[in-house]
């Protein structure tokens, strides 16, 4: 089973209990700062109660986005109980972060304000959990924000284009991407994440294949015009991180897109 929590800013402060599934915000909700969604599947109701619980706990009443099926899946044994040991304090420490849980393997991914941090909150996390699960630690410094904000410039309002339904570059996305080129030069980060988002039609599996495919045309793009594979990270996010809703044609056109993230 895979059970991923994105949160759009990991900063609250006087989160409380709650344990009334009715203040858990709707699926059809855009996230916003301060509010993390749980997607994916579980084994059964109580399971999915306890996370979405939990989650409450730790970001605060109204602050978590349902997105979670039940039915299924199998989980491995005593997996609800680490499941919650991992939705605990260093989480909030992180910027952008999706803590992504498939079975007994651990995915954390997101920006923190240093090497120290970046360590220590992986390293909490797999002191709480017994050796058979793996911990991936994708987390990385945050880039200086003057240096982010070229690479958020270069992409306001304008979308790396793929051929409908593939991970075909268009003309105009090539185009776009020879300016990205351009600047990453500039960029003094060592490592440049690339983030494929998808809208939310058709099931979140095909999402994410195709997510994870553009990520990686993007990545090949850029190694083509000389810029070396080692510093990009492709990740394909799906439908998981919206900008606007998806209940029309203009939200989901600005939900598909790719993210450029400059990090240590």
């Amino acid at each position: 089973m895979r059970l991923a929590f994105f949160a759009a800013a990991f900063a609250l402060s006087g989160a409380c209990a709650a344990q009334d599934a009715a203040t858990v915000v709707p699926a059809n909700v855009v996230p916003q700062p301060g509010q993390v969604v749980a997607s994916g599947a579980v084994p059964d109701q109580a399971t999915k109660a306890d996370v979405l619980a939990k989650l409450q706990q730790l970001y605060g009443v109204g602050n978590v986005i349902d997105r979670i099926d039940v039915g299924g899946v199998v989980a491995p044994p005593n997996w609800s109980s680490h499941v919650g040991k991992m939705i605990s304090p260093p989480l909030k420490q992180i910027n952008r972060g999706q803590l992504d849980i498939d079975g007994t393997q651990i995915s954390l991914r997101g920006e923190v304000q240093n090497e120290a941090s970046r360590q220590q909150i992986a390293s909490s996390l797999a002191t709480a959990l017994n050796p058979t699960y793996k911990i991936v630690n994708g987390l990385r410094v945050a880039a200086a924000k003057d240096e982010q904000g070229m690479l958020d410039n270069l992409l306001a309002n304008r979308t790396v284009e793929f051929e409908t339904g593939s991970a075909t570059l268009t003309t105009r996305g090539r185009e776009l991407l020879d300016e990205v080129a351009n600047v990453l030069p500039r960029i003094r980060a060592d490592k440049v994440q690339i983030i494929g988002h998808t809208d939310s039609s058709g099931s979140r599996a095909t999402n994410l294949a195709l997510s994870q495919a553009r990520a990686d045309a993007v990545k090949a793009y850029m190694v083509e015009k000389g810029l070396p594979t080692g510093r990009f990270d492709a990740v394909g996010v799906g439908p998981d991180q919206p900008l606007m809703t998806n209940a029309t044609a203009e939200g989901r056109a600005k939900n598909r897109r790719i993210e450029f993230r400059a990090g240590s």
